[in-house]
């Protein structure tokens, strides 16, 4: 054997070796223990938070975009301003058909005081008839007296029964412009409430435009960070359109599944802890906030393809509110991880699970 071929068994016989060592030192690492044994699960799950779109409420253009990506926003901090040119004409109009509408109201409540004038001077010229119709029935009962015996004319009678006739007439006449003017009365009242019903109605309108001027500056909804700017400044957008995406680190959660069989031993509040992959060496705590009633096949991201094949169901261990408020700044979604759940409660956390006091 020459020497190539002494060097050439040599290689082959080293691969083989290193091959060898490796396939043991990997099932040496699978039938390790990897948790902390009986008592606890575990599921596979990635750090997830609440996102928020912030979007137009009606079509226009972006007039400027006020924070950046990655940028921390408090709850009602201005995000983003749309173009309210078109708006501001629209309020300059309502306001004037407001103003408008006051006027006819000013000039409805003139008309109805005239017209109510116009009806007490027609009844007074009713109760003038009426004493005029009541003195010449008096003298028409005296005359008629007299003439039946013989102390007066049966002229003056006559003319006494055509004054009677006469204020009659009068009464009728002035009762009737009575009713004409309580009518008018009635027509300017009718007028007064459509002009009052104007105004509302103009006020109505100029507060729906101030709403839509509000509307216009787009405030966060909630405390988060800016993830995402989905429109710039001089894009047309529809109504619903978005602008912004936010993610709220104070709500952070991960989801994770657990085999039937260990399901009906969760409890919601139940403690978990939670070792994500880029930082091993802390536990993060967190408790059951949702368990799933129904169970599923879990999602091939999750579990490998013979987990799949069983049902599965699906958890939410929700991260507390204060822990996240302090590390504000640390706080990455996306993040993969192991929660581990346990289902005896008798069995302390091992130490592997602790969680460091100064978190």
């Amino acid at each position: 054997m020459d020497k190539k071929n002494v060097v050439r068994w040599l290689v082959i016989g080293a691969v083989l070796l290193a091959g060898v060592v490796g396939v043991a030192w990997g099932w040496h690492r699978l039938a390790a223990p990897s948790g902390p044994g009986a008592g606890f699960i575990s599921g596979n799950g990635r750090i997830e938070a609440t996102e928020i779109d912030v979007a137009t409420k009606l079509p226009g253009r972006v007039a400027d975009i006020l924070v950046d990506e990655g940028t921390f926003v408090n709850a009602g901090q201005p995000l983003a301003v749309m173009d309210t040119q078109s708006l501001r004409a629209q309020r300059d109009e309502a306001a004037a058909r407001a103003q408008q509408a006051r006027d006819a109201v000013a000039g409805a409540e003139a008309q109805l005081a005239v017209r109510q004038s116009d009806r007490a001077a027609a009844a007074a010229v009713v109760a003038q008839r009426e004493s005029e119709l009541d003195a010449a029935s008096r003298r028409l009962r005296r005359s008629t007296t007299l003439s039946a015996d013989g102390a007066a004319s049966a002229q003056e009678m006559d003319d006494d029964q055509a004054r009677v006739r006469g204020v009659n007439a009068a009464l009728a006449a002035a009762r009737a412009q009575e009713k004409a003017a309580q009518a008018a009365v009635a027509a300017a009242q009718a007028q007064l409430v459509g002009a009052r019903s104007a105004v509302v109605a103009a006020q109505a309108t100029t507060a729906r435009i101030d709403a839509d001027l509000a509307d216009a500056t787009l405030l966060a909804p909630r405390a988060g960070r800016v993830q995402y700017r989905v429109a710039q400044p001089g894009e047309v957008l529809g109504s619903g359109g978005k602008v912004l995406n936010l993610v709220d680190l104070r709500d952070v959660y991960m989801t994770f599944f657990v085999p039937e069989t260990a399901a009906g031993r969760i409890a919601l509040g139940s403690e978990v802890r939670i070792v994500l992959d880029a930082a091993p060496g802390i536990v993060i705590p967190a408790r059951v906030s949702f368990v799933a009633s129904t169970a599923q096949f879990t999602p091939k991201t999750v579990e490998t393809a013979s987990e799949r094949q069983k049902l599965m169901f699906r958890v939410k261990a929700q991260i507390d509110r204060g822990l996240l408020e302090r590390h504000l700044a640390q706080v990455k979604t996306g993040v993969p991880g192991v929660a581990w759940l346990r289902t005896d409660p008798a069995r302390p956390w091992p130490e592997q699970l602790t969680v460091r006091k100064d978190l």
